[in-house]
């Protein structure tokens, strides 16, 4: 892995490794743990560069998004895909590539699908950057464990009415992303030609679905139902938004989840609402 985390070792425990079926607290390590050297430093500009990503790295990032925009409060916040323990899980095999992806990887899935941007270099100074602040966020988590509060809650309903979340949309979110959901200073895009585009993990129902239902609306999140945020999610989720060139090879080896909504070399016929 070309990472330059030498320094990090002074601020990270060693810890044994554990099965990938442990689950530990979810505990994000305080900002009085980041060191005072060059470590600290790369720790708290990755962060700077999560956070502030379009005016950080424009010539990355095709939408009006910052990396937060999707991992709120510094990607501290459980249950909103958070990326406390997220550095102790790669390397990892994932279905989407067919193939074992490194961290770096990760995050440039993120830049090319929810920024709808450009890959990183994974050895450059910016990835180094952002790689150390999420080692930093794994501060003291087992290699392999489960974190609670990690990833979404998948919700237990059957599909949304996008009929019904256009109403919703304009009652509790217009008032933020805008009424063309096209954002506004409070909020970002939702779709067009500055949201995410459409190979984005956002850009499926149920994924957006699960992140409604517990972080939105902000002022008031969890007061939606699992219903009504799946109908949100089915309404944002079917306009328009960038296409993302080459989707139709993901998943190679199958597996794709149902509300991938294009059609896939593995998967020939239409997804279901399409």
């Amino acid at each position: 892995m070309p990472l330059a985390l030498a320094g990090l070792a002074g601020c990270t425990s060693p810890v044994p490794a554990r099965g990938a079926g442990d689950t530990v607290a979810f505990a994000p390590p305080s900002d009085s743990l980041i060191p005072s050297d060059a470590a600290g430093r790369s720790i708290r500009r990755g962060r700077a560069l999560l956070a502030h990503t379009r005016d950080s790295l424009p010539t990355h990032v095709g939408a009006a998004l910052q990396c937060v925009s999707c991992h709120p409060q510094d990607g501290r916040q459980a249950g909103a895909m958070p990326w406390v323990g997220v550095y102790a899980r790669y390397p990892q095999y994932r279905s989407r590539s067919a193939s074992m992806s490194l961290i770096e990887d990760r995050v440039n899935d993120c830049f090319q699908r929810s920024m709808n941007g450009t890959a990183l270099d994974p050895a450059s100074g910016e990835m180094r950057d952002i790689v150390a602040y999420l080692a930093f966020l794994s501060r003291g988590v087992p290699v392999g464990a489960r974190v609670a509060g990690q990833g979404l809650v998948p919700l237990r309903v059957g599909r949304g009415d996008s009929a019904a979340g256009a109403a919703l949309f304009q009652a509790n979110c217009a008032r933020c992303h805008g009424p063309g959901g096209a954002g506004t200073v409070a909020a970002p895009p939702l779709w067009g030609d500055s949201s995410f585009n459409i190979g984005a993990g956002m850009a499926r129902a149920r994924t957006a679905a699960a992140f409604i239902r517990r972080n939105m609306p902000l002022d008031r999140p969890g007061t939606l139902t699992d219903q009504q945020a799946a109908d949100v999610a089915a309404y944002i989720t079917s306009q328009p938004r960038p296409d993302f060139p080459g989707k139709e090879h993901d998943w190679p080896a199958g597996g794709a989840p149902p509300d991938v909504p294009y059609r896939l070399l593995s998967r020939p016929t239409a997804p279901p609402g399409n």
